[in-house]
């Protein structure tokens, strides 16, 4: 029963606050010359019925707004698309400039009079000679014009 109430009470409650929304609205002219808008006229005057409907909906508005988010979204993917690129293209820029550094250091160590060696298949120390190591570095400067590294170091 408690349930049933309250639904009564509810419905009501609609029911009365869509009253105003169909009232009626009327334009009259008071003593005074003025002109009036009111649900009720007064009792010795001419009401003339104004029609307060409401505008006729867009019939065009749905595919609009669709419209509107699809272009939204597209410009959202362009905008993530682009900073993919930047963050790729700054992540590219930056292993550059770490290669080119390795580089140049491995240039660097072959100038110096340390004794510098690598490995062969076996696993063995082989020393590198004069000629091998003027090899390696223009092999390496080689590698430095092809990366368009700046700063190449001088021969």
């Amino acid at each position: 029963m408690n349930r049933r109430a309250t639904l009564c009470v509810a419905v009501c409650a609609l029911a009365f606050a869509a009253l105003p929304a169909g009232a009626a609205l009327y334009k009259w002219t008071d003593e005074n010359g003025r002109i009036v808008y009111g649900d009720t006229p007064p009792a010795g005057v001419k009401p003339e019925k104004v029609n307060a409907a409401a505008p006729p909906a867009d019939p065009n508005a749905i595919r609009d707004m669709a419209s509107k988010d699809a272009q939204i979204n597209k410009r959202q993917q362009a905008r993530a698309e682009d900073e993919a690129k930047a963050e790729k293209a700054q992540a590219d820029a930056k292993a550059k400039l770490e290669r080119c550094a390795q580089i140049r250091g491995n240039i660097q160590t072959m100038r110096s009079n340390a004794a510098v060696y690598r490995f062969n298949d076996k696993g063995e120390k082989i020393y590198l000679e004069s000629p091998d190591r003027e090899k390696s570095i223009a092999d390496s400067q080689k590698t430095l014009r092809d990366l368009n590294c700046a700063g190449a170091p001088a021969s």
